[in-house]
């Protein structure tokens, strides 16, 4: 079925020509590292999976060498959010945040943001993994994330940054044990009703966004205050959900023998799921640091 996570770009794993691949389809955009969130049906693309319902068979991998298994994936998601960690951190070190060099560490960021932003749409409209584009996407997206860090823990709370990653690591962790108790079930009505929730929570950010830059201050207000908060707790419910979806993504492609490049993909859809959730976070302590 096809997973998501905050770049609407999703895929599915079928059993096209004997093998399990990845259909492409570039859905809703929108923005990037700090713009995240990015149908059809997800199990139309799966005649096989459902045949094997139908008949009460449980899915057998093709017979095929170079199968996807679930250490190619722990592997790739590793290397890729390390890219993130490393990038991050030199960011943090290397682009100072004080008064007198904020403004062109900031440049720097949203223009690592943008590249990121473009690398992803890329890769979201190629049929087949490139480690290249998705590496060099956690690459530009960790100088982004470094250079807003550093920002938020040296001008809002020097707290922030671990709160929002163990917030993250915990959110991450809870879903996992959920999934694989079966606690969250991925249906198509689960699916439907994310898109869905999702296309919109993006819409009214982008609108947000727009009267933030054109009318000043925050806006209408969907990123401070009681309302900032709410929409936060949506936004990291969210991701939650989006993460479920890479699971069940990652299931599926191991069960229908995906080709092992495709791990690639899982890495990069749980990478930008992870950002996703890491912002929302950071948004969030920032809010409640605000209000102190």
């Amino acid at each position: 079925m096809r997973s998501s996570n905050p770049v609407f770009s999703r895929r599915g794993f079928s059993r096209d020509n004997g093998y399990a691949g990845f259909n492409a389809q570039q859905q809703a955009g929108g923005p990037a590292a700090g713009t995240n969130p990015y149908a059809t049906n997800p199990y139309a693309t799966n005649p096989y999976a459902q045949q094997d319902v139908q008949q009460g068979v449980p899915p057998q991998a093709p017979a095929h060498t170079g199968a996807m298994t679930i250490d190619d994936v722990v592997t790739r998601t590793a290397i890729t959010l390390g890219t993130v960690f490393v990038t991050a951190t030199l960011a943090w070190l290397l682009l100072p945040v004080d008064p007198a060099n904020l403004g062109k560490s900031y440049g720097i960021g949203i223009g690592a943001a943008l590249v990121a932003f473009v690398l992803a749409m890329v890769q979201s409209f190629k049929r087949k993994a490139s480690p290249a584009l998705i590496l060099g996407y956690a690459a530009f997206e960790g100088v982004f994330l470094g250079v807003i860090s550093s920002a938020v823990s040296t001008y809002v709370t020097a707290g922030a940054v671990p709160q929002a990653v163990l917030g993250t690591m915990a959110v991450f962790a809870g879903v996992l044990i959920a999934y694989k108790m079966r606690w969250i079930r991925v249906t198509r009505r689960f699916y439907g009703f994310v898109m869905a929730a999702a296309i919109g929570f993006v819409l009214l950010m982008a609108v947000n966004a727009l009267f933030a830059v054109f009318g000043g201050g925050d806006g209408l207000g969907f990123r401070s205050g009681g309302l900032g908060i709410v929409f936060g707790l949506i936004g990291i419910v969210l991701g939650a959900c989006f993460l479920a979806l890479d699971f069940k993504q990652v299931e599926d492609g191991i069960a229908y023998g995906a080709p092992r490049e495709e791990s690639w993909l899982a890495a990069f859809g749980l990478t930008m799921t992870l950002v996703w959730i890491y912002l929302e976070f950071l948004r969030l302590v920032q809010i409640f640091a605000g209000e102190d």
